[in-house]
């Protein structure tokens, strides 16, 4: 193309970048592999400012294919499956789909591996995924088989019908034995990799229900935690936010654990082919349990 007078003093990374959408590491890798030209000769210095006039070419690159590919080494707990859908239980540790920084070993392929007709429903870089659990998190996750499983399960979240309910370790004692936070939830401004209650950010509320208040390792109470809605990092950031930050979460200033006390212990939904309404609830992991001994059982679901 012809440099036009708007890029006219420019620096070729930066023009090129602004005319592909690539990131500037992007374009300085093109650079180094001599395919971007100006007037016919590769460019060796990404600094080159242009001029009005003379001619850019640019080799770019195919989109990456970002599709997760099987990988049977990924061990499944498997707490219900049918044609329609499948019950996991995640461990703590375990990503749940390909990003950034997590490109293999995932959830989702240990899922292709074992239920091949997933790739094809709902993203393909994410496919068969109508909700997510924190790396730290273990539990419960449902995941669709079917393309019409998928548009089921995500409505019945974004209508809030499906009930799903955690287990979770809070740093101080909670004062009232039942409450709920209703505050809006965004990214954090000071901290982008963050969440945080903010007036900019989506509704959100999180009901919890006190189970135990406990004195060791620190002082603590154990809740029983509804979510009303599913933002990123919700039960963190609440109860960070009133003063009670979860166990082992030190992004949101919980004291130290071996890991992030926050389990997914029950899952309720209807059914998307038999409208039937279905729960499955899971213990906590023998690491959270020897810290707190015996769990009593969950109170009935007021949702």
């Amino acid at each position: 193309m012809r440099v036009p007078g708007t890029l006219a003093g420019v620096r070729v990374d930066r023009a090129v970048a602004l005319l592909t959408g690539l990131s500037r590491a992007e374009t300085a890798a093109l650079v180094a592999e001599g395919k971007v030209r100006v007037d016919g000769r590769p460019v060796t210095a990404r600094s080159l400012p242009l001029a009005e006039g003379c001619e850019l070419d640019v080799e770019v690159p195919p989109p990456a294919d970002r599709r997760p590919t099987a990988d049977p080494g990924v061990q499944l707990v498997v707490v219900h499956e049918d044609e329609d859908l499948v019950v996991v239980e995640k461990p703590a540790g375990l990503v749940v789909h390909p990003g950034a920084g997590h490109a293999d070993g995932t959830l989702v392929a240990g899922l292709l591996a074992r239920y091949p007709e997933v790739a094809g429903v709902g993203d393909p870089e994410r496919p068969g995924i109508v909700h997510r659990l924190d790396r730290g998190t273990s539990g419960l996750l449902v995941v669709a088989r079917t393309e019409l499983a998928r548009q089921s399960l995500a409505a019945q979240l974004a209508e809030r019908t499906a009930g799903r309910r955690y287990v979770t370790l809070v740093a101080g004692h909670v004062a009232e034995d039942r409450g709920a936070v209703d505050a809006p939830i965004g990214r954090s401004v000071r901290t982008p990799t963050k969440m945080a209650v903010t007036e900019r950010g989506r509704p959100a509320r999180t009901g919890y229900t006190v189970l135990r208040r406990l004195e060791a390792p620190v002082a603590s109470s154990l809740l029983a935690v509804r979510l009303e809605t599913g933002r990123t990092h919700q039960v963190r950031v609440h109860l960070a936010a009133i003063g009670h930050p979860v166990v082992g979460d030190d992004r949101y200033g919980g004291p130290p654990l071996h890991r992030m006390f926050l389990h997914a212990a029950e899952l309720s939904l209807d059914h998307p082919r038999t409208g039937a309404r279905c729960t499955w609830t899971s213990p906590l992991p023998a690491d959270l349990a020897a810290v707190v001994g015996e769990v009593p059982a969950l109170p009935p679901d007021p949702g």
